[in-house]
């Protein structure tokens, strides 16, 4: 068993058949692996960059996976969790602060699989008869 910086999201991603979700996930966990050793290492490192950028493709492939519509609207609370949890991330990186590092990334996570998991919920949902939904 390796360690995995998203397992949440890439089983989320997984079980919601969300291909371009899921490619992005597997490259920012790569991505944060290498961003955690360097920060052990207590090295600067231009790793920052290249992790800042994936976390951004991951948000815009999962908001691209749940749609426009969902994101803003019924999603929105989604949405500004995983706001939130990527900007402490992007702190917790800039400061090298390797426990803020993994703590932000436990929230960023839980952040990203609630949203796919959410709005994977809605796309199944039958509407109650008689209801307008």
């Amino acid at each position: 068993m390796t360690a995995s910086f998203l397992p949440l999201t890439i089983d989320a991603a997984r079980r919601a058949d969300a291909p371009d979700v899921l490619r992005n996930a597997m490259l920012t966990d790569r991505a944060a692996a290498e961003c955690w050793t360097v920060l052990l290492a207590g090295c600067e490192f231009a790793t920052k960059r290249g992790l800042d950028a994936q976390l951004r493709k991951l948000s815009e492939a999962t908001a691209e996976h749940v749609g426009t519509r969902w994101w803003f609207a019924d999603g929105t609370v989604h949405r500004k969790r995983v706001a939130r949890a990527q900007e402490n991330l992007v702190a917790a990186i800039a400061e090298s602060d390797g426990q803020e590092f993994a703590l932000a990334f436990v929230g960023y996570d839980n952040a990203m699989a609630g949203a796919v998991v959410c709005a994977g919920i809605g796309k199944h949902r039958r509407p109650v008869e008689g209801s307008t939904a």
